[in-house]
């Protein structure tokens, strides 16, 4: 199952196992059982302390637990973790016998410190770049407190499961057999969800906090170089960020950062997260700005967060970046994660074989419709526009896919569903007038970005697609203020000018500060 090359680094992770492990595996004559026991003999094989027994009773097959001898398991995989999960397998045999995880010591005892029984269930795709960071969130929490059970489950392995659980986007984790949430999630999301005091705790501490030199809003690519660029001048600075990483942490490959020739979307948000961390930021992470509340000249602005604590600063970066923007017809967030998806590397799998929709054609539009070309059935790609907007080389691949048909001139207007999931999309011939119907499972929404400034409607110059107004240095219409990345009037929304605009703008306030601290 595995090449010796992989055999050989496996063996050298192993080395690290702190105490003897079981691994129990439930199997049956299909060929993914015959699968799953080469994978677990190699496993066993590369060290004695790993012991595979093949009596295991789960009724989902094929599936295999990991844990300490002598003590119940409290991981099981119910698939094969390769690919994107290869990974998650390694560090729960580690972890199952008592390597300790590399997270905060604040987090190990937040995790210890759990009294409820917590089952957790998470289905999976292999293909899914997303959630392998679930899953090892999840393993570790079952590793470190013997309340926490945690199941890998490979949706395409186990697709009775998924239909009757109308399963249509991943990863999706079930909590003590009740949904509890689609879509990547870190460990400190989850755990701000089951520690029920977590948020009390964290709005007492910020409430204590003294004011920043420089508060950057946002901690995606821009917001990151900021923060290292103003903790490099030794000033006191914090970032204050809704998810580290931003919109990066949702982007699969990416090949277009100068020096790096390829990389992935977690990596690069935890690599930003590492960078920031060597110096002393105050990384307020999981917090949602709410207001902004400019200050007088020479005075603090505070922001505002949603959960009611005030952070001031001299001086403020703003770097929100942007979301996927939404259809905003009848029925899309009605079947959110039933069948409308935004992400076609992830959630695609779980279409195979069927009808789905691809809305936008711009060049993310054309991709996800050839990417998905080669998994469903058929791929329907509409485009509000007489013209595709994509890559030529891209469209030339899509117009030569059999099982691709694209309308143009399409103004999508409803998302249809019955029984609780996706059967349809409603569209109108922009040229005719006529409403069309189409019957389908999936929708598949591409069609572009939405700036993060709700929240500063009414403080600062937006422009009317709600972007930030900013000057060449990155200043925007509050004294003191400044912002950088998608949420600006920047053109060409790219990684790496947010990093520069990042940087720029924290010289900027970095001026500012000297500035207005000079006497007269």
């Amino acid at each position: 199952m595995l090449d010796a090359n992989i055999k050989a680094q496996l063996k050298a992770y192993m080395e690290r196992l702190v105490a003897p492990i079981e691994l129990v595996a439930s199997l049956d004559d299909s060929p993914k059982s015959a699968e799953m026991r080469g994978l677990l003999e190699d496993v066993a094989s590369v060290s004695d302390k790993i012991t595979l027994l093949e009596n295991g009773v789960d009724p989902r097959k094929p599936s295999f637990t990991v844990g300490k001898v002598g003590e119940p398991a409290r991981i099981a995989f119910a698939g094969l973790p390769m690919g994107h999960e290869f990974t998650s397998l390694i560090l729960a045999l580690l972890q199952a016998s008592g390597y300790a995880p590399k997270i905060s010591d604040e987090q190990v005892a937040q995790i210890k410190a759990l009294s409820a029984q917590l089952r957790f269930e998470t289905y999976i795709s292999l293909s899914c770049h997303n959630c392998p960071d679930v899953v090892q969130a999840l393993n570790t929490m079952a590793a470190l407190n013997p309340n926490v059970q945690h199941v890998m489950i490979d949706g395409a392995l186990n697709q009775a499961e998924v239909e009757a659980r109308q399963i249509m986007a991943v990863p999706s984790v079930w909590l003590n057999g009740e949904p509890f949430d689609d879509g990547r999630m870190s460990l400190a999301e989850i755990l701000a969800r089951v520690d029920t005091g977590a948020a009390d705790r964290e709005a007492a501490r910020l409430a204590e906090q003294a004011p920043f030199d420089v508060l950057v809003v946002g901690g995606g690519p821009a917001g990151a170089a900021a923060a290292v660029y103003a903790a490099r001048k030794g000033i006191r600075t914090g970032v204050l960020s809704e998810r580290f990483g931003g919109q990066v942490m949702d982007t699969l490959a990416i090949e277009n950062l100068i020096s790096v020739p390829h990389t992935d979307g977690p990596k690069l948000g935890r690599a930003l997260e590492e960078h920031v961390k060597e110096y002393e930021v105050d990384i307020m992470n999981l917090k949602k700005a709410a207001a902004l509340i400019p200050g007088e000249a020479g005075g603090f602005h505070e922001v505002r967060l949603e959960n009611g604590a005030v952070l001031k600063a001299k001086a403020l970066i703003l770097a929100t970046g942007a979301r996927w923007r939404e259809l905003n017809v009848p029925g899309e967030q009605e079947y959110r994660g039933k069948g409308v998806a935004y992400c076609p590397h992830c959630d695609g799998p779980l279409f195979k074989g069927k009808h789905v929709a691809v809305v936008g054609g711009g060049n993310s539009g054309v991709e996800a419709a050839i990417d998905l070309a080669g998994i469903v059935g058929h791929v329907t790609l509409l485009e509000f526009g007489d013209a595709l907007r994509a890559d030529a080389v891209l469209q030339n691949k899509l117009y030569s896919l059999a099982n691709v048909t694209v309308i143009k001139s399409a103004q999508t207007t409803a998302v249809t569903g019955a029984g609780g999931k996706v059967n349809g999309l409603d569209y109108t011939d922009r040229l005719t007038g006529q409403s069309q119907h189409i019957a389908l499972e999936g929708v598949f929404v591409q069609i572009g970005l939405l700036p993060n400034t709700d929240w500063l409607k009414g403080t600062i110059n937006l422009s009317r697609f709600g972007e930030i107004e900013v000057d060449a240095k990155g200043a925007t219409s509050v004294p003191g203020v400044f912002a950088a990345g998608d949420c600006t009037t920047v053109p060409y929304k790219q990684i790496i000018i947010a990093m520069g605009e990042g940087a720029k703008a924290s010289l900027s306030a970095f001026d500012h500060l000297i500035r207005s601290s000079a006497p007269a």
